[in-house]
């Protein structure tokens, strides 16, 4: 599996945004539809799905942002059909998604690695930590392993040889600082680094955002990411092969982006492609 050095998701309400026009009634001159609607979350994700838009215009194509609230929506939204694709996940959460309701969504293209870790409001080092302190992490599988190896890998936790980032709570073998772990929404875990009693928050960057805090800030960060955690550009089994993903797909990959990316996200993320 490959890795990179220094890896959300994100989903629903139901703003609509068009983002680059072309043509009347999103058909062209052969009454094809060109009209791309892609769902999203939270900045950079939607700002990347904002620059494809730009892009995808000089192919005759219209890109409309779908941005949601939560991370349900944009899959369901998806898979029922009511969008083209989406960006705002990594391949272990969408396939937890596709086997807990029967969906047939893929993965297109990997776009970045966030860069994730864990955040500390009451101490600087991790050698700080005290016996008994509390740490938040996702409820959801897919993340909660992740931050578990990120544990695991800094020491603080021992884990099973075998169990990479799909380790359980309660799989831990040793818990030297009988750490306590509370598991909370992966949306709602910035609002713990305030909480009195926590030690430790895992998020991504785009939602510790929220309290005003970057990767920099950070107590421990991800050192190696497995490829799988890249987030992606995701379609359907039935519309992957259609010409308007293949014209998003070449827009969230074209150098433009890439650029984007490296110039304006670099504190935040690697690009994947």
């Amino acid at each position: 599996m490959k890795r990179r050095t220094f890896a959300l998701t994100a989903l629903a309400g139901t703003t609509t945004l068009a983002l680059a026009a072309c043509g009347a009634g999103g058909t062209g001159d052969g009454g094809e539809d060109t009209v791309i609607k892609v769902a999203s979350h939270l900045p950079p994700m939607t700002d990347v799905v904002t620059l494809a838009g730009e892009i995808a215009a000089a192919e005759g194509y219209t890109v409309e942002l779908v941005q949601v609230t939560d991370n349900v929506q944009y899959n369901r939204l998806l898979a029922d059909g009511e969008v083209d694709a989406n960006f705002a996940q990594h391949e272990p959460y969408m396939q937890a998604f596709n086997e807990a309701h029967g969906a047939h969504l893929v993965l297109l293209e990997g776009i970045y690695d966030a860069k994730v870790g864990f955040y500390s409001k009451a101490y600087d080092d991790l050698e700080q930590i005290p016996e008994g302190g509390r740490a938040a992490i996702p409820n959801d599988l897919t993340n909660q392993g992740r931050a578990l190896a990120i544990l695991h890998h800094a020491g603080l936790i021992t884990l099973p040889a075998d169990v990479g980032f799909e380790g359980r709570v309660s799989e831990i073998v040793d818990n030297p600082l009988s750490l306590e772990f509370v598991e909370v929404d992966l949306l709602n875990l910035p609002s713990a680094y305030d909480e009195e009693g926590i030690a430790l928050v895992y998020s991504y960057p785009s939602y510790i955002k929220k309290v005003g805090l970057t990767p920099a800030d950070a107590i421990l960060l991800e050192e190696l990411v497995d490829e799988r955690f890249t987030i992606s550009l995701v379609a359907r089994e039935d519309n992957q092969d259609s010409e308007k993903i293949q014209v998003l797909r070449r827009a969230m990959t074209s150098d433009r982006v890439r650029s984007f990316l490296e110039e304006e996200h670099s504190a935040t993320l690697l690009p994947a492609f």
